[in-house]
């Protein structure tokens, strides 16, 4: 009989798949820089094999976060924002969430992205609004 894996182990290799696919990598691509297969990759998003700390280390190092960002209630890089927000974590594993955060990234000027965020909360509000009026 298959063993459930830790929930912890889960909430490990769920980061892990957030942090590559939020920077666009494919699991080969990840595997090749830890010297394993991408099956193994597999397994570790999964929970199904737990990862070594030694392993995690150069996971986190290859992602440049802490290793602790990889634990659950780790709010030392914002997680806890993300945990209080479900919606906002599940946007932030779409196609759409990765592709907005990484071309968002490559604005260099404050004053830039300040204004980029005033757009889409405009679009976000305008387009709230007419829901409620549709409805």
């Amino acid at each position: 009989m298959a063993k459930t894996p830790d929930p912890i182990d889960v909430e490990v290799g769920s980061k892990i798949k957030a942090q590559r696919r939020l920077r666009g990598m494919s699991q080969d691509t990840l595997a090749a820089a830890l010297g394993v297969t991408f099956q193994q990759i597999q397994k570790y998003e999964k929970g199904t094999n737990r990862v070594s700390s030694s392993r995690l280390a150069v996971i986190a190092k290859t992602f440049g976060v802490p290793p602790s960002y990889f634990f659950p209630g780790a709010d030392d890089t914002g997680q806890g924002m993300v945990a209080a927000a479900p919606e906002l974590a599940s946007f932030l594993e779409t196609n759409e969430g990765r592709d907005l955060n990484l071309a968002f990234s490559r604005i260099s000027s404050h004053r830039m992205r300040r204004k980029v965020v005033g757009l889409v909360t405009a679009l976000a509000d305008a387009f709230r609004r007419e829901d409620v009026s549709d409805t």
